[in-house]
């Protein structure tokens, strides 16, 4: 990669093999065979009728697929979306203290300060389903939500609770507080994994920022280069086939932004981070690019990422704050949410 900033150029992104190899090979393909019943597609028409010939089902929702063989319905999701959207529409309402310290490792510098902003009022009981560390086994996340229902003493619908630690409060009996625990964590971790991500990954591949570039345009760019989800699962269905002869009855389908989002059809010096390049474009009507999926199904999280990521660019501009100049490579995993797994951030030259 090759970066706008003088600083950022002398940074090293490497990508997992995986990831690197589905560049080097499928760049600028519409479609391409990745397994013997799976497609990949890149180009933005196929992946316009490919997205728009169906709803998601529940298991290739990213967030509320099953819940431990339970469904989640459409309805509830939407419920549980709109209350999360209460508590940070909430948490924004007051003035942040003004001595936030945001140095040190990201993303999980970000995520802590997050979960304590949005579900600070919440008890420890709820709050230690936010643990990145949960992220390692789904074994270890279910066993922690287990334990918690399983505890006596939990929180009360009376205490003094966000609206979606209220919503698991209200539980009673061990099948239905585990499920209320699940959902917390569904609803909410999105939120600050995400978040602190798409910061970190901003922070990564354009810092120190020039002072006119809104922090919109750091965003849209960051998303471009690595966004969070870099791939949307189809399974194999019939609405599929007689979209391109290519797709086969039984071939499940990958949607990858990840290459679409580099295509050098679609984009001028496609590796190069240049947020000025928003000032001209939307970024719900680009050609390829889907950070918050297809204009069919658009992430439900999406109005909340905006206004949380800017706020802490702000900060982070504000205090000064830029990637160590002695952190010259940070390594990109291949996860379910796509983003550099640490970048050390501290105050610049010439700030205390």
């Amino acid at each position: 990669m090759t970066f706008s900033p003088a600083s950022a150029r002398s940074r090293t992104t490497v990508l997992s093999p995986r990831l690197e190899a589905l560049l080097r090979d499928h760049l600028g393909k519409d479609a391409v065979r990745l397994e013997p019943d799976t497609i990949g597609v890149a180009g933005p028409e196929l992946i316009d009728r490919v997205l728009a010939a169906r709803r998601a089902t529940e298991i290739e929702r990213p967030t509320f697929k099953p819940l431990h063989g339970r469904s989640i319905t459409r309805t509830e999701a939407s419920s549980v979306t709109r209350t999360i959207g209460d508590d940070v529409r909430e948490a924004l309402k007051a003035p942040l203290p003004p001595n936030i310290d945001l140095s040190g490792p990201w993303p999980l510098t970000g995520h802590l300060f997050l979960r304590d902003l949005i579900l600070g009022r919440d008890p420890r009981r709820l709050t230690i389903l936010m643990s990145r560390n949960l992220e390692l086994t789904p074994l270890l996340t279910w066993l922690v939500i287990s334990a918690a229902a399983a505890l006596p003493g939990g929180p009360r619908p009376t205490d003094d609770l966000t609206e979606l630690g209220r919503l698991a409060a209200k539980a009673t009996g061990y099948q239905n507080r585990r499920y209320a625990l699940g959902m917390y964590r569904r609803a909410a971790a999105p939120v600050c994994f995400t978040i602190s991500t798409l910061v970190a990954n901003a922070l990564w591949l354009g810092s120190p920022f020039d002072d006119s570039t809104p922090n919109r345009n750091i965003i849209f760019e960051s998303l471009r280069l690595l966004p969070p989800s870099w791939n949307i699962l189809r399974r194999a269905s019939p609405e599929y086939p007689p979209l391109d002869p290519r797709i086969g009855p039984d071939d499940d389908i990958l949607v990858l932004p990840l290459l679409s989002h580099r295509d050098p059809a679609l984009w001028d010096s496609p590796n190069d981070f240049r947020p000025e390049r928003w000032d001209h474009l939307d970024p719900d009507n680009t050609p390829g690019y889907l950070p918050f999926g297809h204009s069919s199904e658009r992430c439900w999280g999406r109005h909340m990422v905006m206004p949380l990521a800017e706020l802490l660019l702000d900060r982070i501009r504000e205090a000064g704050l830029t990637v160590d100049p002695g952190q010259r490579t940070a390594k990109v995993p291949l996860l379910g949410l796509l983003g550099v797994s640490e970048v050390r951030v501290r105050t610049g030259p010439g700030r205390r």
